[in-house]
């Protein structure tokens, strides 16, 4: 019987078989190549909140090089007809944004005299600039040459920036995806210039009605258009929290790239990534 006064031997784990040594091993920490991860904060300034800036922001790069990664094969997948693979991408895409919402409420605990310690050591850096995020807005139809001009410094980036502009973008895949399936679209929508902005057409809404009032018919189509509501659903909330954060953190002076900040943020609200998926809600 055990002595209730002999404290229990510590939990060992490699008495169950768990590997504890990594001389010459690959540990967890060197799968993740976690020293760089976690080496990577360098704040210029003495101030307590720097630190969570820098972090939030890296983070969110992180979940974004993820984001463009799933773009990108989902966008492959619907070219193929591979729509169930696609499906699951654009899923965890919707999901990625969640992610990317909660975090809003981490920077929010960040109050506006926390933020003036450290924003003159941003210099002139801002999220604006931020090739990832420009990547994704690129990837899902909504183009602008001129917000090709801050990676100008760096010609790899602007590189692949102007390579994603000569290519269909994930929503004009799916309009293509539409005419290989029968429903009628307009000529001059599938063979547009896919390098300039996306515009809304009432025939391409026309389109997805009839997708919509006869969903058992093309399920397929029915159940893309709703992966891609669901997706711009949460890239809104995203985008609105985005400014609800900057006007909470510093009202409405301008950004530290240059922007209008909370106004230029503001304006972004009204982009629609799918137009024509929202519009015809009204026309059911």
């Amino acid at each position: 019987m055990t002595d209730p006064d002999q404290s229990p031997l510590p939990y060992d784990p490699a008495a169950e078989g768990a590997q504890m040594a990594f001389d010459g091993r690959m540990s967890y920490g060197d799968y993740l190549q976690l020293d760089r991860i976690l080496g990577a904060q360098a704040p210029r300034s003495a101030a307590h909140d720097e630190m969570l800036f820098i972090i939030q922001h890296q983070t969110s790069e992180l979940w974004m090089r993820l984001a463009v990664y799933e773009i990108h094969a989902a966008r492959e997948a619907i070219r193929g007809d591979r729509l169930s693979p696609a499906f699951k991408m654009l899923s965890r895409v919707a999901r990625i944004f969640e992610q990317l919402n909660s975090a809003w409420d981490v920077l929010r605990t960040m109050t506006p005299s926390e933020y003036t310690r450290f924003r003159d050591a941003l210099g002139q850096s801002s999220g604006f600039q931020s090739y990832q995020y420009r990547e994704i807005e690129f990837l899902l139809g909504n183009r602008n040459r001129a917000m090709l001009r801050p990676h100008a410094h760096r010609p790899e980036i602007l590189a692949r920036l102007e390579g994603e502009l000569t290519r269909p973008s994930l929503y004009d895949e799916a309009l293509r995806l539409l005419a290989r399936h029968d429903i009628p679209l307009p000529k001059e929508v599938l063979a547009r210039d896919v390098s300039q902005p996306y515009q809304p057409d009432d025939r391409v809404t026309e389109a997805w009605r009839r997708v919509y009032q006869d969903p058992e018919h093309h399920w397929p189509l029915y159940e893309l258009a709703e992966k891609l509501v669901d997706f711009e659903d949460y890239f809104r909330r995203w985008r609105f929290n985005h400014v609800t954060t900057v006007e909470r953190v510093i009202g409405f002076k301008r950004g530290t790239g240059g922007t209008g900040g909370a106004s230029y943020l503001r304006n972004m609200l009204a982009v629609e990534l799918f137009p024509e998926l929202w519009r015809v809600r009204t026309v059911l």
